[in-house]
């Protein structure tokens, strides 16, 4: 921990992270809210959390990791569902901190029930699920309202992913894959694009934009499963490059599904 060319790397890390991270959020506010969504549900968090993670420990880590984050995405769709609910009358802050403590206990509870790569895939799936019916009436319909942002903006949205960034590295040098796994899901990305579009935009068009993202969450789930699945028989790197395709393949598919039709 003392090692000069680990704290080298981790900054490394986190100026990467939070570069991607900045540059998906930038897009989500030049594109509908469907677009945005789905660009939100990339792994631009956890995808280099993941990448970190593989450089520094071995396959059977990576395994326990991905189990560990299956837990972690149930508890981010339970997050949405909060925010959403509370966003339309309350400011970014209350709904927020509601959400982010409804996500820390919800993935607590998840994660001591012990459920397993099956048990933890099936309950994140009815979570998931659960919370796309119950959101639907809370959308907006319509194109959300468009303002200019301010440079500070950025400057949030990066330091939040970095702060994830420090976490996730320490944790799994410190707390092993279980911490690793849960922090690596963290909603960074949604907490990002609500303090940044929620007083900008208002309460219900950002909620608008978290809830369209659920479905995009399935598809995480699909990844985690063929990562903890792969990871041992074809190496971190194939893993990693099959769990990201399934990733960008799922949500492609629902972007396909939810173009506009031409009227006959």
């Amino acid at each position: 921990m003392g090692d000069a060319a680990f704290w080298a790397a981790l900054l490394a890390k986190m100026l990467a992270s939070a570069g991607i991270v900045v540059l998906a959020s930038l897009a989500v506010e030049r594109t509908g809210p469907l677009v945005g969504a789905m660009i939100a549900t990339l792994p631009v968090s956890a995808g280099p959390a993941y990448l970190f993670l593989a450089l520094d420990h071995d396959a059977a880590f990576l395994r326990d990791s991905a189990v560990a984050s299956l837990p972690a995405i149930a508890a981010t769709a339970l997050f949405i569902a909060a925010y959403a609910a509370l966003a339309r009358r309350h400011g970014v802050a209350l709904a927020l901190a509601a959400a982010l403590a409804v996500w820390l206990v919800s993935a607590l509870v998840l994660t001591r029930l012990g459920l397993g790569l099956a048990g933890g895939g099936a309950a994140a799936v009815l979570v998931i699920l659960a919370c796309i019916a119950l959101c639907r009436s809370l959308r907006v319909t319509g194109p959300l309202p468009s303002r200019r942002g301010r440079r500070r903006d950025i400057l949030i949205r990066a330091g939040i992913v970095m702060s994830v960034v420090v976490a996730v590295v320490l944790a799994g040098r410190l707390a092993g894959p279980g911490a690793a796994g849960i922090l690596a899901f963290a909603p960074v990305v949604m907490v990002s694009l609500a303090v940044i579009l929620h007083p900008r935009l208002g309460g219900a068009a950002t909620a608008t934009v978290l809830i369209l993202s659920l479905p995009g969450l399935l598809g995480f789930v699909a990844a985690l499963l063929a990562l903890a699945l792969t990871v041992e028989r074809l190496g971190p790197a194939l893993a990693l490059s099959l769990a990201l395709l399934i990733n960008v393949g799922w949500n492609g598919g629902i972007l396909l599904a939810g173009r506009p039709r031409p009227r006959a």
